[in-house]
């Protein structure tokens, strides 16, 4: 016989046990878009304790609509071979230019990166991150519900040796790091320098370039970095997040 409350209990201490185990990690990321979930399996298959925070309930950023909700997305030869990692099918279009199924690939990208250990927090928003001695430390975390809400409801803060901001075009750590921190950004003007308009060969080059550390214990990924950096946006081809995201792991993994 099933007891609701036993299924309510069941939840609740689970659920505890998850979150507490994310208080304090090798890196936290924000955004569960393709570059976040990437980054979450290349850094949790070498051991890493990771913890991805999305803002939505459902994960997969830009990636689960496609080119204007037509769910299909394109990628370049270099990331297809990514996706062929992932057992994502893909299908030539003509030299150069793969398709794929957009639920198929943040499905398979989210699969991969739970199972090798990442947790997936959604609903989660980042509200504030914490700096000690110039340094990125930490992510300060509340409810989404409690934004939409307006209510004035105190956070909690989770403790990080990374911070990865994989939030897309908000950019929304970095925002934050820009306007409460104090903190100089590695742009040219200190400052996040916005996205340009599209221009997917340079964008797709450009993400990944700009794949880097933004100042110290912060890094960008996915198209928060073409933001951070003022380069263009690329629109639904996506060589360049899935590249961008392992790019970052790798640099993480050097220093971790």
């Amino acid at each position: 016989m099933l007891d609701e409350v036993i299924i309510s209990k069941a939840i609740i201490e689970s659920y505890k046990d998850k979150l507490v185990n994310c208080l304090d990690v090798d890196v936290a990321i924000a955004g569960a878009g393709p570059a976040g979930l990437v980054c979450a399996y290349y850094l949790a298959k070498a051991g890493k304790r990771v913890v991805i925070f999305e803002k939505k309930l459902s994960i997969g950023g830009g990636m689960w609509g496609g080119g204007m909700l037509f769910n299909e997305i394109v990628v370049q030869e270099e990331a297809k071979k990514l996706l062929d990692k992932f057992f994502i099918r893909t299908k030539k279009y003509k030299k150069g230019y793969y398709l794929a199924d957009s639920v198929e690939c943040i499905s398979s990208l989210a699969y991969h990166a739970v199972n090798s250990g990442a947790t997936v927090i959604n609903a989660v928003m980042v509200e504030d991150v914490m700096v000690k001695r110039n340094r990125v430390c930490g992510l300060v975390i509340n409810w989404t519900t409690v934004e939409m809400a307006n209510l004035h409801v105190d956070p909690l803060t989770i403790r990080a040796k990374i911070v990865v901001d994989s939030t897309g075009h908000p950019c929304e750590v970095v925002k934050v790091v820009q306007n409460k921190s104090g903190l100089k950004l590695r742009t040219k003007t200190g400052k996040m320098l916005g996205e340009k308009s599209m221009w997917a060969e340079v964008a797709e080059k450009t993400v990944v370039a700009n794949t880097k550390e933004v100042c110290s214990g912060l890094y960008v990924c996915g198209m928060a970095a073409n933001a951070v950096f003022g380069t263009p946006r690329m629109g639904p081809i996506f060589g360049g997040m899935l590249l961008s995201g392992k790019k970052v792991a790798e640099k993480i993994k050097k220093i971790l």
